[in-house]
């Protein structure tokens, strides 16, 4: 096994743990998000407190979304952000590669561009 897949197995495993452990040592707790926590502590500061931006998705339906196609956009979502990053991740290993192959980035060898 070499090192690059000691390296991922170890960041899977601590993955895995950080979502297990809080579940599982705080039982009852409640894991919310944060999208109305911020409005909830300004309204116990100051008393009252009306948004002043809706959602425009909101708008355009005139009420909020049903949670199970709030769920859908988010995943469509995280899942173009994980392909844009995974996409310019890649192009840097291959220009690693060609790097040390001697090769430019358009995959020309640099020996031969020297002599044209």
């Amino acid at each position: 096994m070499n090192g690059n897949r000691k390296t991922v197995l170890v960041l899977l495993f601590l993955v895995v743990f950080l979502i297990v452990f809080p579940v599982v040592f705080k039982k009852g707790a409640e894991f919310g998000g944060s999208d109305d926590a911020g409005s909830v502590m300004v309204e116990e500061i100051a008393g009252s407190y009306e948004p002043w931006f809706t959602p425009v998705v909101e708008t355009m339906l005139g009420g909020e979304l049903p949670g199970e196609l709030e769920s859908l956009l988010f995943c469509i979502q995280t899942g173009i952000g994980v392909g844009i990053i995974a996409f310019f991740m890649g192009r840097m290993v291959e220009r690693k590669k060609w790097i040390e192959k001697g090769e430019d980035t358009c995959g020309r060898d640099a020996l031969a561009k020297g002599q044209e």
